[in-house]
Parts: C-alpha cells; structure tokens; sequence
C-alpha cells in the first residue's frame, strides 16, 4: 500500500488497491527490476507529498518524465539541481522572464513552486531511461486522471495549467465553474512558437488567485 504521507492519502488512497493500480504495480516490479526506470521508484509521487490536496493552488501537467539520467525526480518539467536545463524548462524560464522579470535561474528544480501549492504532475509517473512514453497506456493515465477528478471536485479554485495537446486531454475532467483553465502550446522547441511564448501565463494565473483571495505564486526558484 503506497503511502504518499498527507491528506492525498485519504482522497486518492483507495486507487491502490483497485484492479488496474494492481497490475501496474506488478508490472513496474518487473520494469524496475529489469530496465533502468526514471524516477527512482522512491521519487515517484512527489508531486503529491510535496503538495498536498489542500494546499493546491495551481496544477501544471506533464507528459512523462525526463528519460535521461539524472533528470526526472517526481516533478513534471523539474530536474535535480545540478542538471543541465532540458528545453522545454529553458522555454518555460523565458517565458517566465519575458511575462514577469524574474531571471531564468540556473537551477532546474522546481520544488520551491510544489512547496507553494503548484502540483507538478506527469500524466504518466514512469518511463523507461531513453524511451520516452513507454510506460504510456499502462495505467498510469487512470490514475492520474482520477487526481484531476478530485481536484475538480475541490470547493477552493485552482488554476489548471495545461500545455500541449496531452495536458489538454484532462480538459474534460475539469468541469467545476470555479476553477481556471489556462491552455497553450506545449513549451517544447517544436511547438513554443506556436502559443507557449507570449501567453503570459504566469501572470494571469496570479491574477486568477488574487482575484479569488488566494496567495499567489512567489515563481522564483532561486531566492
């Protein structure tokens, strides 16, 4: 029985004993005992112990971990720091820069934002080292669907952040009118160009908080 340590337990716990989590548990014993698999196994629900159901302001999802070494550590688009900067994360910090002024930081690591109520979380909470998306269709997605179910079901507003076309596939389960939905391109090289860059995101998700009385997000990571 996964224990992620805060109030998720009582709200997402009985998924691990349902059919589908128990063959995917079967089926990561196997992948890492035999493969080399990203994230650690003891990283991979760190988006949901490092910010709790009720603490969650903001949601940005992910596809699948990073799938080279020392990348993926339980958060999506976030890299250990020391790491180089995938892409997609440079893309995310000009973004960020050119929205709000806050410098692009040297370090990768994005738990400052998890630690302020961001839940960083891939659609898929595996993958194989150098393959990327192949632990898709394993049943990760149902699990993490089943997340944004809950979240949707929160009586607080949150702000979905949703980049690229498989963020945007969790639209549907996103039907509370309190909540917000701040869709765009996915920040990627082959697609930043196309409605990542200039959408402003991060101060528009501060507007929506501060609109809704919530606290919003310090989007510094190094302070």
């Amino acid at each position: 029985m996964v224990k992620i340590g805060n109030d998720w337990d009582d709200i997402i716990g009985g998924e691990f004993e349902k059919e589908y989590y128990l063959k995917l548990r079967e089926y990561l014993k196997t992948e890492y005992s035999s493969q080399r698999i990203f994230p650690d196994m003891y990283d991979i629900f760190n988006a949901l112990k490092l910010t709790p159901y009720s603490a969650v302001k903001a949601v940005i999802l992910g596809q699948d971990p990073y799938h080279e070494p020392g990348q993926a550590h339980g958060l999506s688009f976030s890299v250990r720091d020391g790491t180089a900067l995938p892409p997609s994360l440079k893309n995310i910090y000009k973004e960020l820069e050119d929205d709000i002024g806050i410098p692009a930081a040297k370090s990768g690591d994005l738990t400052p934002w998890a630690k302020q109520g961001v839940l960083l979380m891939n659609a898929v909470l595996t993958v194989r080292q150098g393959q990327a998306n192949s632990h898709k269709g394993m049943g990760w997605e149902i699990f993490t669907d089943e997340v944004i179910k809950k979240l949707n079901m929160r009586d607080t507003p949150i702000a979905f952040i949703l980049w690229g076309a498989n963020a945007r596939s969790k639209k549907a389960y996103i039907t509370n009118p309190i909540h917000g939905i701040f869709e765009s391109a996915h920040p990627s090289p082959l697609s930043a160009y196309s409605g990542f860059f200039g959408s402003r995101v991060f101060s528009r998700v501060n507007k929506f908080l501060i609109e809704n009385e919530i606290p919003p997000i310090d989007w510094r990571v190094e302070k």
